[in-house]
């Protein structure tokens, strides 16, 4: 099946509106880009920022009329924009493909450290001895390409793991618990508020043949009072902060904290907010982005 796709670029206060025109002209998905390629880290709580110049772009089923759209699309915005420029359309077509294939092909086994690899699902892993965590991330953020998650399987990959229980809190793809465990982590337990989430958790635990009784999942305010060895949040700066005092509740005295998630700027308010409970230790960084960890008091 053929696909063919409507963009335009707009200033941001016109994205939603051209947003709602695309999708009455039979849209079946709306994509929002930046026509500079700046990008937007994390957003101000409460905000949603789109750039300066935003293009939006509509996808269709390649039998629609696109002259006919694009008429109904220029008849809107003349009706209701009079005083603003002419809206730029451009149609495309996209080329037949088999996407699933494509986005499977894109990715390849990773090497973390010295022992683990986190190997896609669909291929063989390239050193069958090592600890291999088989991966598909299906909706779930965590492939291992990221700094964020790539810095963090990393420093799992240093640690003496043996017999301890973990929490991955934000599991997303669950890569953070499952590989904990295959390093020698006796139990993990993950939370995440995205219900896919949880769902790509639970197929990697079975994917890489763990007992759903080691790594159960929860939504947060489903998740029991434990106080676990380490424990690992790979998310965003706002609810790390915001989290603080629930995660210093969650780790047993002595036990050790993974922060990830984090722009190398917001590193001094991540200690900050977690110092009244952990040694907090220098940032770690890669890109723009850095890992943190301490060890509770």
């Amino acid at each position: 099946m053929s696909w063919l796709q409507i963009k335009t670029q707009v200033a941001p206060e016109d994205a939603e509106v051209i947003e709602d025109q695309l999708l009455e002209a039979g849209a079946c998905a709306i994509t929002l880009s930046d026509a500079q390629d700046t990008p937007v880290f994390e957003p101000i709580r409460g905000t949603t920022p789109l750039w300066a110049t935003t293009v939006v772009t509509g996808l269709y089923d390649g039998n629609a009329d696109a002259a006919q759209m694009q008429q109904q699309i220029h008849q809107w915005w003349t009706t209701h924009r009079p005083e603003a420029p002419a809206l730029q359309l451009k149609v495309e077509i996209l080329e037949d493909k088999d996407w699933i294939r494509e986005w499977m092909d894109s990715f390849e086994p990773l090497k973390m450290g010295d022992r683990l690899w986190v190997v896609p699902s669909w291929l063989e892993p390239p050193e069958p001895e090592a600890v291999n965590l088989r991966l598909d991330p299906g909706l779930a953020f965590g492939t291992g390409t990221h700094p964020t998650t790539a810095l963090c399987l990393e420093w799992l990959d240093q640690q003496r793991l043996q017999g301890q229980n973990v929490i991955d809190f934000g599991c997303g793809s669950g890569i953070l618990g499952i590989a904990a465990l295959l390093l020698g982590a006796s139990q993990a337990w993950g939370t995440d508020i995205d219900p896919q989430a949880l769902e790509a958790s639970r197929e990697n635990a079975r994917r890489n043949h763990l007992d759903p009784a080691r790594f159960p999942v929860y939504f947060p305010e489903q998740c029991p009072e434990i106080q676990a060895d380490t424990l690992v949040a790979n998310i965003l700066a706002g609810p790390l902060i915001d989290l603080a005092p629930t995660l210093a509740r969650l780790v047993r005295s002595g036990g050790q904290l993974l922060l990830s998630g984090i722009l190398a700027h917001q590193a001094e308010a991540i200690i900050e907010a977690y110092q009244p409970w952990f040694e907090m230790q220098p940032p770690v960084q890669r890109e723009d982005w850095v890992r943190l960890t301490g060890q509770k008091r």
